[in-house]
Formats: structure tokens, C-alpha cells, sequence
């Protein structure tokens, strides 16, 4: 937290590792070897952890929200890979086909599920 009372470059930080601990397993979910499923599972267990880290604190506001969203989907279609269209060509997957991929279990919905654990009766 800073002077003003944001967290805004904490999220920032975390995204950034969030990103680092992508890279370190790029093999892993570039390789053709791995279903998807799998693929979706390791982003679960390896890069979730470290972008939501100490997320329980965290006061979310519509612009932080919105740049984890962004981070996420990002990763996921690196994972996922393009579409193939019906006339030959390649396409990124929409927002929408992101959404269905992750059977709307973002890490939005994550982060809130940590602080309702956290907080006292």
C-alpha cells in the first residue's frame, strides 16, 4: 500500500511475477505434448499463486480488475493457442471463447473467494 492508499502497484508487482512465472514454464505450456486440460490445471497451480499472493487484503476497484482480467486472458490464450477459422485462416480466441475455456472460474472470482475465507465471523 502507498501513500494514497492503493495497491494498485502491488498488483502491478504481482502481475509482473505473475508474468516471470509464465516465461519460466513457457515449455511446459507451449509444448504439444500436454493437453489442454492439463495445461489450464498447471496455470492453476503455478501462476495463479503468485499473481493472487497475499490477495486477501486487497480492495478491488474496477480498473485493477479489469488489468488482472486482461493478465489472465492473456495467459490463457497463450496456453490455448489460435482458432483455426472454417475458410483456412487463424484467428485469437475472443473473450467470450476465454470465458467458456475457463468455465467461469477467473481469478477475479478467486481473489474474492480467498477474502471471504479470510475474514472473521
Amino acid at each position: 500500500m502507498n501513500t494514497d492508499n492503493s495497491i494498485e502497484e502491488e498488483i502491478k508487482e504481482r502481475i509482473a511475477a505473475g508474468n516471470m512465472a509464465y516465461h519460466v514454464h513457457k515449455k511446459l505450456f507451449t509444448s504439444k505434448l500436454i493437453p489442454r486440460n492439463v495445461k489450464l490445471q498447471l496455470y492453476n497451480m503455478l501462476i495463479c499463486p503468485v499473481v493472487t499472493y497475499a490477495s486477501e487484503t486487497w480492495v478491488l476497484k474496477e480498473n485493477m480488475i479489469n488489468k488482472l482480467m486482461i493478465f489472465e486472458r492473456r495467459i490463457v490464450r497463450k496456453i490455448c493457442g489460435p482458432t483455426r477459422t472454417d475458410d483456412g485462416y487463424w484467428r485469437i480466441k475472443t473473450n467470450q471463447e476465454i470465458n467458456e475455456i475457463l468455465k467461469g472460474q477467473n481469478i477475479i472470482g478467486f481473489i474474492k473467494k480467498q477474502s471471504k475465507l479470510v475474514r472473521p465471523c
